[in-house]
């Protein structure tokens, strides 16, 4: 053993339920050579994601000292709030984080330890760990590191990937180019991206169940093991050993279908698999707290139909006869930054469809709102999905942020680009109000995106723009991860419409109940995925 030995470690934790049956995986690589050096993983019975992620990363850690009890650490996990709290950028606040993260802070001087956040796609052998330790935990076994395959499937992965594409997430445009492109000048070739390369999965048909109310990180069936690897050790193996898959086979079900992982999108909604790309040019546009689509008057919905757009493509080439269609292959989409969008509940202002924006008076969640918000946690937790918050900043939001976090142990962060549009003079006022105290401004409202509400509101265009940037900001933090995002009918419609390439009048044409939850995928190479909207089936 030398102090000068460099070591990295991986780890990764999840539950499936959040709080539910919950694993941690860790493994401890040579920082020069690469080579597996231990690997750590454990069922922990019922948890949440972040107690899991914590749990893998005190077990890394200790099998890193083990090894080699004076080398420095090169941390890499696919948990932002870890890597945050434990570089000390974030504050920990959550009860049960906090003595995870202070035994963490006591295996290593805190001056031998870095931390460094990855995408998930580059965390597979931690995350694979951490499945296999909760399918044995289902089975009622032991992890055991004989039986273990994390290690070859991590450098499958990586001998099978390709490299990182270009272009902001979410742009539609830019994602579309590429997208056909590589179709007329591959058609009919195989995919050598991530869509096509198994990632580490739970069990085929397994259900992720659900078990909300027991207290997060209640120890269950110890189920750990450790697996220190040296060369020509029994644990070491190579290419062509035996190896008992048992997490994710039988789970590439079609073109582009992607296993899901323990921590991540388990649920068909809201789990990865390749996009559709569009074709058309995002345009920007905005929307209203009470209903557009409701209020607009006949004539006015349609009021850019058949208009030719300036910044608009001057063709769109015609999908030659015989080839896939886009979102069945093409460039890699890799794993998708994952935002759930759930517009807040009612306030006193919702049900008589006044103008509630940002400008105005901040109301509170009504009773009515306050019992939406408790249906929408309850069916997040059960669903187990989520592994970040954001909320707008205004009340109503924060409120049913803080619900939904209650049920998942997470932390809420305000995102202030997700507030709702500034309605100037209007704020309070119902759609009639406004026609009968300023028609003019109205139609003018109406007629353009780039016209603002009286009293120097916030135009469509502009509420876009701010959109656009805070989409762009959130998929870089949260590549490959599910966030949920509370904010407001216009940053919701807008969302969806620029992932769809839609025009500006899209946006009165979707309903978005209080309280809806809506979901859209964003992959790297800029194609965008809308996988659900105004979903209020747990309001029922």
């Amino acid at each position: 053993m030398t102090s000068a030995r460099e070591l990295v470690v991986e780890a990764d934790g999840g539950s499936r339920g959040n709080p539910g049956p919950a694993g941690y995986g860790a493994v401890v690589l040579d920082a020069a050579t690469g080579e597996t050096l231990a690997e750590a993983a454990e069922y922990i019975g019922v948890a949440t994601n972040n107690v899991a992620e914590y749990k893998g990363l005190v077990a890394g850690l200790k099998a890193a000292r083990e090894l080699f009890p004076d080398a420095t650490v090169h941390v890499r996990m696919d948990s932002k709030l870890v890597v945050e709290q434990m570089s000390g950028r974030w504050k920990i606040k959550h009860p049960d984080m906090k003595p995870l993260a202070a035994e963490a802070g006591r295996v290593f001087p805190a001056g031998r330890v870095r931390y460094e956040w990855i995408p998930r796609e580059r965390n597979k052998h931690a995350d694979r760990l951490a499945n296999e330790a909760m399918d044995a935990g289902r089975l009622g076994r032991r992890w055991e590191p004989s039986g273990s395959t994390a290690s070859l499937d991590a450098s499958a992965a990586r001998n099978a990937a390709a490299p990182p594409p270009s272009g902001p997430p979410g742009d539609a445009r830019a994602g579309a180019a590429r997208a056909r492109a590589a179709l007329s000048g591959t058609a009919g070739t195989p995919s050598t991206g991530a869509s096509g390369t198994p990632t580490a999965g739970t069990s085929a048909g397994t259900p992720g169940t659900s078990t909300a109310g027991t207290s997060a990180g209640t120890p269950g069936t110890s189920t750990a093991g450790t697996s220190a690897r040296t060369p020509g050790s029994p644990a070491a193996r190579t290419p062509g050993s035996p190896a008992a898959r048992t997490s994710d086979a039988g789970t590439d079900t079609g073109a582009g279908a992607r296993p899901t992982t323990g921590d991540g999108p388990n649920d068909g909604l809201f789990a990865a698999e390749d996009a559709t790309a569009t074709s058309s040019t995002p345009v920007a546009s905005g929307d209203f707290e009470a209903e557009a689509g409701a209020l607009a008057p006949t004539g006015h919905a349609a009021r850019t139909t058949g208009a030719t757009r300036a910044d608009a493509p001057a063709s769109t080439p015609v999908q030659p006869r015989g080839t896939v269609p886009q979102g069945w292959a093409g460039p890699d989409m890799g794993a998708p930054a994952t935002f759930v969008l759930l517009r807040h509940g009612e306030t006193a202002l919702t049900p008589e469809k006044r103008f509630s924006g940002s400008g105005g008076s901040d109301p509170e969640l009504s009773a009515a709102g306050l019992r939406q918000a408790e249906a929408v946690a309850a069916a997040l937790a059960a669903r187990g999905t989520i592994q970040e918050i954001v909320s707008s900043p205004l009340t109503r939001c924060r409120q049913t942020a803080a619900a939904v976090a209650a049920r998942l142990g997470l932390d809420v962060r305000i995102e202030q680009g997700l507030r709702e549009t500034d309605f100037g003079a209007w704020e309070g006022l119902t759609f009639g109000e406004v026609r009968e105290r300023y028609p003019e401004d109205l139609d003018a409202w109406l007629a353009s995106p780039k016209a603002a509400p009286t009293g120097g509101g916030e135009s469509f265009a502009t509420v876009a723009r701010r959109v656009a940037a805070t989409r762009d900001r959130l998929t870089a933090a949260h590549a490959g991860r599910t966030v949920l995002l509370v904010t407001h009918v216009t940053p919701i419609k807008t969302l969806v419409r620029l992932a769809l390439g839609a025009p500006p009048e899209s946006l009165f044409r979707m309903e978005l109940s209080a309280a809806s939850i809506s979901a859209v995928a964003y992959y790297a190479d800029g194609n965008a995925s809308v996988r659900l909207l105004n979903d209020t089936s747990h309001l029922r």
